[in-house]
């Protein structure tokens, strides 16, 4: 047999949970998941070049959520953004990250409105930086139409959708 007759094996994380009709779906889940343990790799890292070495990928995430738009955000806003359910992971960043002086509080009435300081707006440029030279310019050598990426993002959304609907199912089991 030669190689354009030999049969495509998906590549999945665990063949026990596939059926014959949805293989494609633990394919999708293989990727994401090796996806998602590269991306929260590459944000460690990032960051640390950036000059903060102990940073989680939670607390970058929030870093520039926080930073994105220059807007002034609460700790629900960040969460539902982010998709985050346990606010208390988000609210010890935003803890961290005031402690260290990249994001500033205020207390107006019962809520609490966070901004990032002139030093955090630094670290998401320089974060920013070590992006273009490291990641960006690489990937524009890659896709010239960015299409597939759109796409790609597009069906992670719908996706997601999808996997929610999926564990409110199994939570009321």
């Amino acid at each position: 047999m030669d190689e354009s007759q030999k049969p495509v094996v998906p590549i999945v994380s665990s063949e026990h949970l596939t059926s014959p009709d949805s293989w494609q779906l633990s394919e999708f889940e293989y990727g994401m998941i090796i996806a998602h343990n590269a991306f929260t790799r590459w944000m460690i890292r990032c960051m640390s070049a950036a000059g903060h070495p102990d940073f989680s990928p939670l607390d970058v995430l929030v870093l520039h959520n926080v930073n994105h738009r220059k807007r002034e955000k609460r700790l629900a806003d960040i969460c539902f953004v982010l998709h985050v359910e346990d606010t208390h992971t988000v609210n010890y960043a935003l803890k961290k990250l005031v402690k260290l002086e990249l994001l500033q509080k205020e207390k107006r009435g019962k809520e609490i409105f966070y901004k990032t300081t002139e030093e955090g707006a630094r670290v998401c440029k320089d974060y920013r930086e070590i992006r273009e030279r490291c990641l960006t310019s690489v990937y524009r050598n890659l896709e010239k139409e960015g299409s597939e990426i759109s796409e790609a993002a597009s069906l992670m959304r719908l996706l997601s959708g999808l996997y929610d609907q999926a564990s409110r199912s199994a939570a009321s089991l």
